[in-house]
């Protein structure tokens, strides 16, 4: 099957193409990019060379891709670019995968409040945000563009919606400190990502009203059935890659590291992407960059009644683009993994 990438330069786009490049059931067969158009994709993305098929990039412009014969595209642009996109793309018959956040929040007044005004709300009805370990099996059907999970959210979801439904925790007083590379801010040219001043450098941002926020808490809803209000603090670390989330949430009466864990093993027992470490081994970053996983652990404190969950993924693989191939293969029938190890 034929897919192409809009955006295929970014850390996103980038992850895309190796992945794509090593899938065996699919054909890398449209790269774009507004500033690289012409170029040979090894130039751009040197890792590529010797198996990238000569492939060269084409301008990012929605008519053509959308007159042409792909039937699915991968949106690795920034938000707001994506929906220009997808207008075309699905007017077209096209199918799309946006890893931007502009089909993330369903409800269209949160959008506007976390990233302004919707560049193609129409469209809102024919999305569906797919987290592949969670979302009902009805969206296979149901949906035009996909929308796959930011980073952050995927680290702090996974955790918690089981125990959520499980009534193991409490929907009060949830605290979830996230830590990311610096990778998820885009590839730019910023003085606050340069190297110089990141390494030996860590600190907290976009605090009480992250953009991620609003898709976290309308999928804590959507999933669990009841409004969750979380506190989210989101912090950058002096690392590539990575997220590294520990969430401390009151243990509902009665509830144990071990009922915390059936929960778990009821939910993801057949998920080969959800690694289950055993309580008091937390995980670290360095274990799971380079792959499509998220490890995660639990403690119970005694003194505090609460648990403290920790969980670790790529920011670049289970967080943005590894998932977003985990939820190609779902929904055109393929393994699961395929393309993923």
């Amino acid at each position: 099957m034929k897919v192409g990438i809009v955006g295929a330069s970014g850390y996103a786009g980038e992850t895309l193409v190796k992945l794509l490049l090593g899938h065996p059931r699919v054909e890398l067969a449209a790269v774009t990019s507004r500033t690289h158009a012409g170029k040979a994709l090894s130039q751009v993305i040197p890792a590529v060379r010797g198996v990238d098929r000569g492939i060269r990039f084409v301008a990012s412009d929605p008519a053509a891709l959308a007159a042409g014969d792909i039937p699915l595209f991968f949106l690795a642009l920034p938000h707001g670019a994506a929906a220009e996109f997808a207008r075309a793309l699905v007017g077209a018959g096209k199918r799309v995968i946006d890893l931007s956040a502009d089909f993330r929040v369903a409800d269209l007044a949160t959008h506007e409040r976390y990233y302004g005004k919707h560049a193609a709300p129409e469209l809102l009805a024919q999305a569906r945000y797919v987290l592949p370990e969670l979302s009902p099996p009805g969206w296979k059907e149901a949906a035009r563009i996909v929308a796959s999970p930011g980073c952050y959210p995927t680290s702090i979801l996974i955790p918690l919606v089981p125990l959520l439904r499980d009534k193991v925790v409490s929907r009060e007083h949830i605290v979830a400190n996230s830590f990311s590379g610096v990778s998820g801010a885009g590839r730019k040219v910023d003085e606050a990502y340069l190297f110089v001043e990141r390494i030996e450098s860590a600190k907290a941002y976009g605090l009480v009203m992250h953009r991620h926020l609003s898709e976290i808490e309308e999928q804590l809803e959507l999933l669990t059935g009841a409004k969750t209000v979380i506190q989210f603090n989101p912090h950058l670390a002096p690392m590539r890659h990575g997220i590294a989330t520990t969430i401390t949430v009151p243990a509902a009466p009665g509830a144990t590291v071990e009922s915390l864990y059936a929960s778990w093993r009821g939910a993801y027992g057949a998920a080969p992407f959800v690694q289950l470490l055993a309580s008091g081994e937390t995980p670290d970053t360095g274990h799971v960059v380079g792959t499509n996983r998220i490890d995660m652990s639990a403690v119970h404190d005694p003194r505090t009644g609460n648990f403290v969950i920790t969980s670790a993924e790529d920011n670049l693989i289970k967080g943005t683009a590894g998932q977003a191939v985990q939820t190609m293969n779902l929904w055109y029938g393929f393994g699961e993994t395929e393309g993923l190890r």
